[in-house]
């Protein structure tokens, strides 16, 4: 064989080489190329799409601190407020005033509204004021020192919330220290520069061009005749008793129901309720008391709204209503309330179960164990109310037991009065501000009487005013049991409406059998 030069052995090395070399770097081509079109078909996020995600995440975590933890409780002179800072496109100042309405001022240009909402009157401070009258002088002083370190206060504690907010949901979605603590920061720029544009756009004039909503929102055509107020408003109680006087009147000669005539010896009873320190309800008390020659007044509480020392005072006319009053303690009534009627002449205030006859009726009542004035205090709910009715029976047994039976008992939530069940003949309570009427399981009869007051400045909360209601209990004298009742209902504020119906229990309906006495046995309920 012949001998293949070594030049041609390296020519065809190269060449296999060569066929291995290319298919290798196509092939290396090929995958790159097939990179770049992954990398194609997936783009990265735009930076301004990201930019966007930051700001709403920034945002709505702000918001959510400020709801949180942003608001202040601060007080301001007699008053009791929270403050707080709420995102806005206009800015400005909200004054809530509940159940009187709002004041809004245009007091600044900026993304954020300063929430100011009047809570309560303080007590203590309330009484001071009244007591010391020369420190009237000064209020005005002390109220924006108070409004200074107020806005101090939620300032800082704004800056806390949505820095905290902004951080807590930065880390929430992107999972990652540095974005959540670079949507803080942002956060806090935001509300530093909101709270700059504040300050820069402020205006202390606002307060001389407020906006009212609500009740409030006659307040700039009265505000200036603080005297026609006075004299219309005592115009006004005039017409409404002397309406009540000529209605009842009228009913006593146009009556349909000769079924029941209230016998010369009947005890009358008037029942009142929920007065809520409405004025025109003294003038129509006594009308009633005049009308229906009443015996004896009881009154089942919330005589007052948030029974300060400074609202005793509305209680002087009390003593010259022309009839004894017995009266508990309603849960808008305090015990600085009780205690100023129990000082006061022919008031027999009822607590704890004890008894006390008046014009001829025996009368056992407990007051109620809660003291919820306004809306800063929640109520403790029925369970309460349950444990001070029980207390209230144990009582009325005990009297029943010594020989000495309570005749009608008094108590201000009907659930309490309901565990007063088959221990007294009637039981009479509140509260609800509508009139029921009905007999319980064991034969108690329960009467609940709606506001006298027309439910106070509440009154004007819904489409339409709450009425004034009252009635009248007929109780035989020889047994103290109720013969028949009258519901009495005027028109709420500013109307001059009247209704008076009667109404007799089932025992006493021509041809009816008499109801048994009440008892745990149970027996059948009649309306």
């Amino acid at each position: 064989m012949a001998r293949v030069p070594a030049a041609v052995t390296a020519t065809v090395h190269r060449i296999r080489n060569g066929a291995r070399t290319v298919p290798r770097a196509v092939t290396r081509r090929h995958r790159s190329r097939r990179t770049l079109t992954a990398v194609g078909l997936d783009p990265q996020p735009r930076p301004w799409t990201r930019a966007l995600g930051l700001l709403c995440v920034v945002l709505l975590g702000a918001w959510l601190g400020l709801l949180v933890v942003g608001n202040v409780r601060v007080p301001v002179g007699p008053m009791n407020t929270t403050m707080t800072l709420r995102p806005s496109l206009t800015g400005g100042t909200k004054i809530n005033v509940s159940p009187l309405g709002a004041l809004e001022l245009r007091s600044h240009e900026a993304p954020i509204r300063l929430d100011v909402d009047v809570d309560q009157l303080d007590p203590v401070r309330s009484q001071a004021l009244v007591d010391h009258p020369e420190r009237l002088s000064g209020l005005q002083d002390e109220v924006a020192r108070d409004v200074e370190h107020g806005t101090r206060d939620v300032a800082v504690r704004s800056c806390i919330a949505v820095v905290s907010g902004a951080t807590a949901l930065g880390l929430a979605v992107y999972r990652r220290p540095r974005r959540a603590l670079a949507a803080g920061g942002l956060a806090l720029t935001l509300l530093a520069a909101s709270g700059a544009t504040a300050f820069a756009t402020w205006n202390p004039n606002s307060v001389l061009e407020p906006r009212f909503s609500g009740l409030l929102s006659s307040a700039p055509s009265l505000v200036g005749n603080a005297r026609s107020i006075v004299s219309e408003f005592d115009v006004y109680q005039k017409e409404l008793a002397r309406l009540v006087t000529n209605v009842t009147k009228l009913y006593d000669v146009t009556s349909t129901l000769p079924a029941y005539e209230p016998d010369p010896t009947t005890i009358r009873v008037l029942h009142v309720s929920d007065i809520h320190l409405n004025p025109a309800s003294w003038k129509i008390v006594a009308s009633l008391v005049k009308q229906y020659s009443i015996n004896v007044i009881v009154d089942s509480g919330d005589t007052m709204d948030h029974g300060t020392a400074a609202e005793n005072g509305f209680l002087d006319p009390v003593a010259d209503l022309g009839a004894p009053y017995v009266w508990v303690r309603g849960n808008h009534d305090s015990r600085v309330t009780q205690r100023y009627l129990e000082r006061m002449k022919n008031v027999h205030v009822l607590d704890d179960g004890r008894a006390v006859t008046v014009a001829g009726v025996r009368f056992a009542g407990i007051g109620d164990p809660q003291f919820t004035p306004d809306r800063s205090v929640e109520p403790g709910g029925g369970a309460a109310e349950e444990l001070a009715g029980a207390r209230l029976a144990s009582a009325l047994r005990d009297q029943r037991a010594a020989g000495t039976p309570v005749d009608v008992a008094v108590a201000h939530e009907p659930s309490a009065a309901r565990e007063t069940d088959g221990d007294v003949p009637l039981v009479l309570s509140g509260h609800l501000h509508h009139e029921e009427m009905e007999v319980m399981k064991y034969g108690t009869r329960l009467r609940v009487e709606g506001s006298t007051g027309g439910s106070g400045l509440r009154a004007v909360e819904g489409k339409y005013p709450d009425p004034i209601e009252a009635s009248v209990l007929y109780l035989d004298r020889d047994t103290r049991r109720l013969q028949a009742w009258d519901e009495i209902e005027l028109g709420g504020l500013g109307l001059t409406t009247a209704e008076v119906s009667r109404h007799l229990p089932k025992e006493n309906q021509p041809g009816a059998t008499p109801t048994p006495p009440p008892s745990r046995t149970p027996s059948p309920s009649a309306p």
